[in-house]
């Protein structure tokens, strides 16, 4: 399989590239900084860009099977600033210029309607955390609505707080939902998810939760 991977010198592009090499996939890795990419091989391409300009994206994107992005806001400021839909809107228009269609995003999980018999805990704390974290999930809300008016074939992946801890391979999902009592994952293992969920045709165009 051909991806392309945007956010790839992130922690979960990152892991993307490098489970999807070590799949066998040839992968583009679309990077502002070549420094930053950690991972090497020979069915690695990488394709150097500022994000912003989308008839410069349909290089990366074109002939491509599916794109996969872990572009996401750093902190409220980057949040404030709207930089997940600012950086991705230019991917969703370089894709459809190409007759692109399979697109997966990492978003979060307070997006997403709480599970059936959540714990009060738990529907407690998602709460804390969305007033807390308030624009980074506004700025996601814009671009899931970004997502929801393309032509892609799109996946809004939706995890709880993130960990940087080595892939397990086990996990819940949910479509449309968060697993109940979901509140940490790896990033190993949402890329894992989004490259399992690039053929699973229950996943297109809607968002899943996913969670330990």
């Amino acid at each position: 399989m051909r991806i392309t991977v945007f956010g790839a010198s992130g922690g979960i592009g990152g892991e993307i590239v490098r489970q999807g090499l070590a799949a066998g996939h040839e992968v583009t890795a679309v990077v502002r900084d070549p420094a930053r990419l950690a991972a090497t091989g020979d069915r690695l391409e990488v394709f150097r860009s500022g994000l912003t300009d989308p008839e410069e994206l349909r290089g990366a994107v074109a002939g491509r099977d599916a794109v996969l992005s872990g572009l996401g806001a750093r902190g409220r400021e980057d949040a404030r600033a709207g930089i997940a839909t600012r950086l991705t809107v230019p991917v969703l228009r370089a894709m459809e210029a190409e007759g692109v269609r399979r697109l997966l995003v990492v978003s979060a999980a307070p997006l997403a309607p709480a599970a059936e018999r959540e714990p009060l805990a738990d529907r407690a704390m998602m709460a804390v955390v969305s007033r807390v974290l308030k624009p980074v999930y506004a700025d996601l809300r814009v671009l899931e609505g970004e997502l929801a008016r393309s032509a892609t074939d799109w996946t809004s992946v939706r995890p709880p707080r993130l960990l940087d801890k080595p892939l397990t391979g086990v996990y819940r999902t949910a479509v449309g939902r968060n697993p109940r009592g979901a509140r940490q994952i790896g990033r190993a293992d949402v890329a894992h998810a989004m490259l399992t969920m690039i053929d699973d045709p229950a996943t297109v165009k809607q968002g899943v939760g996913v969670a330990y």
